[in-house]
């Protein structure tokens, strides 16, 4: 019976690549400037899934590596902005940014991507960020903040704790759109972000 160990060789060598090219590859996410990036995440038992990752720049200086999570995949900008569904950017520093300065940046995003009568309108929440960010104050190389994005809102965590939430919907689309915009902080990284 000579076929029989090339045939349970060609069969082991299928159920191997089988098993390489599934799940797993998938489930350990990717990595990106030395920060590993999950596939998935279960914040309050709500499954996303990573769209997108990148690096922002500023002046060839990497500042943080920025995920992108959503209830589904979408290259969809705006889909994203205006879903209902949760979302999550994680930024995770690259080097140590001042607190001051990483608002200076959120707001400009802000500016850059809001029409001055809904920015207007949008003042409370912008300020009630200042201060969310004023009490991370200073975040080091390593350290995670986590915007989560939902029908009501947005929240803010920093290394796992939450630090506070900002109840409003419009804000929370224009915040988003500080990435996703039509004049994002970067445009490769809104690209990255989009899954492309």
């Amino acid at each position: 019976m000579p076929c029989i160990p090339g045939g349970r060789s060609a069969a082991l060598s299928i159920l191997l690549a089988a098993s390489l090219a599934g799940g797993p590859a998938h489930a350990a996410g990717v990595e990106i400037a030395g920060v590993s990036v999950p596939a998935a995440l279960s914040p309050d038992g709500r499954g996303l899934v990573l769209n997108g990752a990148g690096v922002r720049t500023k002046f060839v200086v990497k500042v943080y590596v920025a995920a992108l999570y959503a209830a589904e995949k979408s290259g969809d900008a705006a889909a994203l902005i205006d879903s209902d569904q949760p979302r999550r950017i994680r930024l995770q520093l690259l080097r140590d940014v001042d607190g001051k300065s990483l608002d200076g940046a959120l707001q400009d995003g802000l500016r850059d991507n809001t029409p001055a009568q809904e920015l207007a309108a949008l003042k409370a929440p912008a300020e009630r960020l200042s201060g969310l960010m004023a009490e991370i104050g200073a975040v080091r190389e390593g350290d995670v903040v986590d915007l989560d994005f939902d029908a009501r809102g947005v929240s803010v965590a920093a290394n796992g704790t939450p630090r506070g939430r900002i109840d409003s919907p419009a804000f929370a689309s224009a915040l988003l759109r500080v990435w996703l915009g039509d004049k994002p902080a970067q445009a490769s990284l809104k690209k990255a972000l989009l899954g492309n």
